[in-house]
C-alpha cells in the first residue's frame, strides 16, 4: 500500500509534466489578455462554505466531499470546486471595494469522492475564472469567449457550446411548482436521492445520473419555457452577443449544472471525442452566491474546467503538445580532474542561463555520449586532462555533427550566441 497511490489519484511524472506546464501557461496568457489575474485559495475550507454555496442537495455535498474534523474540532473540507473559495476570498478581502468588475482566474487542485473513470479522478485539477460586479449579458459571453479562445489556441476544434437559462429565484419558484406537479405521479418510481430532492429542490432531479430516472423524466417541463421577463431578455442578449462574437451555440434546455448557486445563464463546452463524459468545461451566472455567503448582493459569472479531461480531449483530437526544450550542453568528462573541471564549468554555464548536465555515474566515454543523445542535448563537449592543459575543448553540434575547437574560457560566450541568438 505504501508504494501505490490511493485509488482515483495519479502522479504527473517528469515525462508528462511539460504538457501541464504548456497548457497552464497558455491558460494564464489567455486570461491575462482578457484582463483576468490569478488568485490562489487554500486547498481546504470550512465545510459550511460548500454546504451553503454548492448546495446541500447536490451530489457534491451529499456524496462526494472529503470532509474531516481538524484538531480544533472544526469541520474542514478539501475543496471540491473552485468558485466558492474565490467568492469567500472576494468577500473576506473586501475586493468589492476595488474597481469593478473584479476579474480573477485560477489553477487549483480539487477533490471529490467519485467512481474513477477516464478524465474523472478523485484528486484532480481545475482551470477557472470568475468575474464579479456586472450583471450585463456581455460579460457572460466574455467568459465563453475566453474559453473558446483558449481552446482555439490549443488547436481544439470539435467542441460544441451548449447554453441554457435556469432562471432566477422568482421564476424558479413558479417553475418548481410546475415541476413538482409533473413529478408527483412519478416520484415513487425514482431513486432515493431524487425522492429526497422532491421537496427541497426538485430541479436537482433533472440532474440525476441514474439512467432510469433520466428516462422517466425525459419529457419534464423545462425552465427555459418558464422564464420571467427579466431572465428571458437576459438570455436573448446572451444569444445576441454570442452571434456578435461569431461563436456557434446550441440551446440545450436539459443543462441544469450540478451546483445550486447557478442563476440565469448556464453553459457547457462539450466534446464528442472522450466518450460519455463529454463536458470539457462548464459554468454560468451566480448572482446570489456572494450574498448567500455573507456579502452584499453582487452579480457574478464564471466557469470551471477539468485539466485532466482537457488533456484527454487534446489526446483524442491528436493534438501534440510541444515538448520541453532540449538541454543546451552535456559535458563528457574523462578522469577525476576533468570531472571536477566539468562541475566547475557547469556551475558557470548555469549561472549564465545556459542549461547543462554531466555524468554522475562514472560512465564510460561511449556511454556518456549515448546518454547525451538520449536527453537530446544540443551540444556536447569532451573534457580530459589534455583539454584542461591546452585550455581548449571541441564543441559538437548534436543535430548535424559539426565540430569546432573553442577555448574553455570562451565557451559561455559561444554557447550564449548559439543558444540565445
Amino acid at each position: 500500500m505504501l508504494t501505490k497511490a490511493p485509488r482515483g489519484t495519479n502522479d504527473i511524472l517528469p515525462s508528462q509534466s511539460y504538457k501541464w506546464q504548456y497548457i497552464e501557461k497558455v491558460f494564464i496568457d489567455v486570461c491575462n489578455n482578457f484582463g483576468y489575474k490569478e488568485v490562489r485559495t487554500p486547498v481546504f475550507e470550512h465545510t459550511e462554505l460548500f454546504e451553503r454555496g454548492v448546495g446541500e442537495t447536490t451530489d457534491v455535498v451529499q456524496k462526494e466531499m472529503y470532509t474531516f474534523e481538524d484538531k480544533g474540532g472544526r469541520s474542514i473540507t478539501l475543496k471540491p470546486e473552485g468558485t466558492s473559495p474565490v467568492v469567500r476570498s472576494y468577500i473576506e478581502n473586501k475586493l468589492y471595494a476595488e474597481l469593478q468588475p473584479v476579474k480573477m482566474c485560477y489553477i487549483t487542485p480539487c477533490f471529490r469522492y467519485e467512481r474513477p473513470q477516464a478524465g474523472r479522478l478523485r484528486a484532480f485539477h481545475q482551470f477557472g475564472a470568475e468575474v464579479f460586479g456586472s450583471e450585463d449579458a456581455s460579460i457572460d459571453v466574455e467568459i465563453m469567449t475566453l474559453i473558446s479562445t483558449f481552446f482555439k489556441t490549443l488547436g481544439l476544434k470539435n467542441i460544441e457550446l451548449h447554453i441554457n437559462s435556469i432562471g432566477c429565484p422568482k421564476c424558479r419558484e413558479r417553475y418548481n411548482n410546475i415541476l413538482k406537479e409533473y413529478l408527483s405521479s412519478k416520484i415513487e418510481s425514482l431513486c432515493d436521492t431524487c425522492k429526497s430532492r422532491y421537496e427541497k429542490n426538485p430541479m436537482r432531479i433533472l440532474d440525476c445520473k441514474n439512467e432510469d430516472c433520466k428516462e422517466k423524466t425525459s419529457d419534464a417541463p423545462v425552465m427555459i419555457d418558464n422564464l420571467c421577463e427579466e431572465c428571458y431578455q437576459h438570455f436573448e442578449k446572451v444569444k445576441e452577443y454570442l452571434s456578435i462574437a461569431n461563436i456557434d451555440y446550441i440551446v440545450d434546455s436539459k443543462i441544469v449544472r450540478g451546483l445550486d448557486y447557478y442563476t440565469k445563464t448556464a453553459f457547457e463546452f462539450i466534446s464528442n471525442d472522450i466518450g460519455a463524459q463529454g463536458t470539457v468545461s462548464g459554468g454560468g451566472r451566480y448572482d446570489g452566491l456572494v450574498e448567500e455567503l455573507g456579502g452584499s448582493h453582487t452579480p457574478a459569472v464564471g466557469f470551471g474546467m477539468g485539466v485532466e479531461r482537457l488533456l484527454l480531449t487534446l489526446e483524442s483530437n491528436g493534438i501534440e503538445i510541444p515538448k520541453e526544450n532540449q538541454i543546451d550542453i552535456f559535458i563528457v568528462s574523462i578522469g577525476e580532474k576533468a570531472d571536477k573541471e566539468a562541475f566547475r564549468l557547469l556551475s558557470e554555464l548555469r549561472s549564465n542561463g545556459i542549461s547543462g548536465d554531466k555524468d554522475y555515474l562514472g560512465r564510460s566515454i561511449k556511454a556518456q555520449f549515448k546518454y547525451s543523445n538520449k536527453i537530446n542535448a544540443k551540444y556536447t563537449v569532451v573534457i580530459g586532462e589534455d583539454e584542461i592543459e591546452k585550455g581548449i575543448v571541441t564543441l559538437k553540434d548534436m543535430n548535424n555533427g559539426e565540430q569546432e575547437e573553442i577555448k574553455i574560457n570562451e565557451l559561455i560566450e559561444k554557447l550564449s550566441i548559439k543558444t540565445r541568438g
